[in-house]
């Protein structure tokens, strides 16, 4: 697994896995908190965020972009501490956890364990202690969700952002007229630097390039 460091408080922690693309999981160490964005593929997947902050003792918590397998099977490891979504996500991860096990099985690392997201929001959700502010954007799923560091101007937009450079585009599983608003909600929004569950670090440019090829 590679460690980069996106800013002062904000690390990626990226794991090449055998479906062919990259996996990243986006530690931020707040005054606060620490904020786990997503939980990769299980117990073991998540074990190098939790050693990197073992000597830490503020709370951790969790927050899941949205329902896919590979974002949410570490949820277990983080039984004790809040696990956040929107509230669609806890509905799809609930109905949709067997059926994502039974055909994805064979990508689990460590355990796989069904625990739900125990907070839930509709629009915004905001830690003002650690100036950082959950936001509902639907795109590449309708439960998609993203997380702004305000302080250091990070965004982690999910799967919002394709897999890589040359499929920048992702998977769409909404109306494209929503995506497309959730790009101009993007554009509104005061970053510099774009993380998301697979790709390489970006810029905000980004979000001009999916626009233009839209």
């Amino acid at each position: 697994m590679q460690i980069q460091k996106i800013k002062n408080r904000s690390f990626l922690f990226t794991n090449h896995i055998p479906t062919g693309w990259d996996l990243n999981v986006q530690l931020i160490m707040g005054d606060r908190n620490n904020y786990i964005i997503d939980t990769g593929l299980g117990s073991r997947n998540i074990e190098p965020v939790k050693e990197y902050i073992k000597h830490d003792s503020k709370p951790t918590i969790v927050i899941n972009t949205h329902h896919h397998w590979d974002h949410i099977w570490g949820n277990g490891s983080f039984r004790d501490c809040i696990i956040i979504s929107h509230k669609l996500c806890r509905e799809m991860m609930e109905s949709g956890w067997e059926g994502m096990i039974q055909k994805n099985m064979r990508f689990v690392e460590g355990e796989a364990e069904l625990v739900l997201p125990n907070l839930t929001f509709d629009n915004e959700l905001y830690f003002p202690e650690d100036n950082i502010r959950l936001i509902y954007t639907p795109g590449h799923t309708v439960d998609s969700i993203s997380v702004l560091d305000e302080l250091e101007q990070v965004i982690h937009v999910g799967d919002n952002v394709g897999d890589s450079m040359d499929e920048i585009i992702p998977s769409i599983y909404v109306e494209q007229d929503l995506y497309i608003q959730t790009l101009l909600k993007y554009k509104e929004m005061d970053f510099d630097t774009c993380i998301s569950g697979h790709n390489v670090m970006l810029d905000k440019q980004v979000i001009e390039q999916i626009l233009s090829k839209l």
